[in-house]
């Protein structure tokens, strides 16, 4: 009996993947938290740069200056360091990472056929197999981080997008870097406008790891690889049937406070 229940509850374990809380944002905003898992296997540059830009304190205080709401087209913008579409940091600007090589083993499918997509950890991706690789890139879906640039692909800098909703057409356009695991109930609650009569603002953006450890909430995400996961890719596959994409299902994830318990 022992051993059977220790059984299960090793594999209840294992269905749990620790976020890395040195690829993780602490995003804190005037509607609430946010917690970013960032995925430098996908844009390794543009990673680093919303590190070190956190770390400079260049996002602290600064407006979601550019909010939107319409069907197909809703995201929140932001990092711009003065308030204005096109602002830079003092850093160079960063060339396009909208595609990445990886072992097909990197990536878990949820969809096959001609067109196939699946996840790269947490964040959601399409995936064009070739030889002995696999080549993705990051699926704009509701949550997902992207970086903001101007008209030439290669002049991302400082400004970042976050997500309100399903926008496709942004793939292959704008480097993705992460993806919302918590709070973007936070994301929804932004006042809407360009700008805002009232914007909401980032308060105060740091690398999870930097916070103190009595601070800091430990984030484990589903493996999308767990039973548990496929039982809820089934479950929206059976509900949108041919129209299923990996917008439509995402593992879900529990954090664990200070002191506390999983929640």
């Amino acid at each position: 009996m022992h051993a059977v229940f220790a059984l299960l509850l090793g594999a209840l374990t294992a269905a749990w993947l620790p976020v890395n809380p040195h690829n993780a944002l602490v995003v804190d905003t005037t509607r609430g938290r946010m917690i970013v898992a960032l995925e430098p296997r996908l844009a390794p540059k543009a990673v680093a740069r919303v590190k070190r830009l956190a770390r400079m304190h260049v996002y602290d205080g600064l407006l979601m200056w550019r909010v939107l709401d319409r069907p197909g087209f809703a995201f929140v913008q932001t990092g711009d360091p003065h308030n204005h579409d096109g602002d830079r940091s003092s850093l160079p600007d960063l060339p396009a990472e909208f595609y990445a090589s990886l072992p097909a083993s990197d990536v878990h499918l949820v969809r096959g056929g001609r067109e196939p997509e699946g996840f790269l950890g947490g964040v959601p991706v399409g995936v064009l197999a070739t030889s002995g690789t696999t080549r993705v890139w990051g699926a704009y879906c509701d949550g997902v981080m992207g970086m903001g640039r101007e008209r030439d692909v290669d002049t991302a800098n400082a400004e970042i997008f976050f997500m309100r909703g399903t926008t496709r057409f942004f793939d292959h356009d704008y480097t993705v870097v992460g993806r919302i695991l918590v709070g973007l109930g936070a994301l929804r609650a932004a006042a809407v406008g360009v700008p805002p009569k009232h914007p909401d603002r980032l308060l105060r953006v740091r690398v999870l790891a930097d916070l103190p450890a009595a601070e800091r909430p430990r984030v484990e995400v589903l493996d999308p690889r767990s039973q548990a996961f496929a039982t809820l890719v089934a479950a929206a596959r059976a509900k949108y049937g041919a129209d299923f994409s990996v917008c439509d299902v995402a593992p879900p994830v529990r954090v664990v406070e200070p002191g506390h318990g999983a929640t």
